[in-house]
C-alpha cells in the first residue's frame, strides 16, 4: 500500500490472548505503514499475548479496553485468528456485539484465518462468500457462507484469507 493511502483513517484490531502473531504484527504493519491509526482492543486489560505458530511469544500492549470501545471511533476492524483468540471472543458478549457494530454499519472488517468463528457468532457469514483456514470450512457452510479456498475473498465490505501465508493477497 502507498503511504498515506488510509491516513485519517481508525482501525480497530480485536484480539485477546492466543492471536497469531504474524496475523497482528504483519497487516497492522501494512496499516500503519498505509497511513492508518491501529488501536488494539480488548477484553483483557493492559497487554495481550501471542502465540507464533506452536508457542506463546510477544506481549503487546492494549490500547482501548473492549468494555470502553466505541465502534463508531473506528473506520475498520481487523480480526486475526489463531485458534485460542478468535475461540475465547466468540463466545465474549462485548467482543461479538463490538463487531457486529461494523457489519451492522457497513464498515469494512477483514478475519485471517480463524478470525472468521467471530464473523460467525455476528450473523454476518450468512449469505457472504467467504474463505478460512481449512477446519472453519464446516461451521462457515453451516452459518451460511459460501466457503471458497481461495487466498483472499472479498464479499459487502468482508475481506477473508485463509492463514499467514496469504496475508500478502
Amino acid at each position: 500500500m502507498a503511504k498515506d493511502t488510509l491516513k485519517g483513517l481508525n482501525v480497530a484490531i480485536l484480539v485477546t490472548d492466543g492471536f497469531e502473531q504474524v496475523e497482528l504484527t504483519e497487516p497492522r504493519k501494512a496499516l500503519d505503514e498505509a497511513g492508518a491509526t491501529t488501536k488494539i482492543v480488548s477484553p483483557k486489560h493492559q497487554r495481550v499475548r501471542a502465540w507464533n505458530f506452536t508457542d506463546w511469544s510477544i506481549e503487546l500492549p492494549v490500547d482501548v479496553d473492549l468494555d470502553q470501545a466505541k465502534p463508531e471511533d473506528f473506520d475498520a476492524l481487523l480480526l486475526p485468528g489463531g485458534v485460542i483468540n478468535p475461540d475465547s471472543l466468540r463466545i465474549e458478549p462485548n467482543a461479538v456485539a463490538f463487531a457486529k457494530a461494523f457489519f451492522d454499519s457497513g464498515k469494512p472488517v477483514a478475519a485471517i484465518c480463524h478470525g472468521p468463528w467471530t464473523v460467525i457468532e455476528t450473523g454476518a457469514a450468512r449469505g457472504r462468500r467467504m474463505t478460512s483456514w481449512p477446519s472453519l470450512k464446516t461451521d462457515l457452510k453451516n452459518a451460511g457462507a459460501d466457503w471458497v479456498d481461495q487466498q483472499a475473498v472479498l464479499d459487502k465490505g468482508l475481506v477473508t484469507s485463509r492463514n499467514p501465508n496469504d496475508i500478502p493477497a
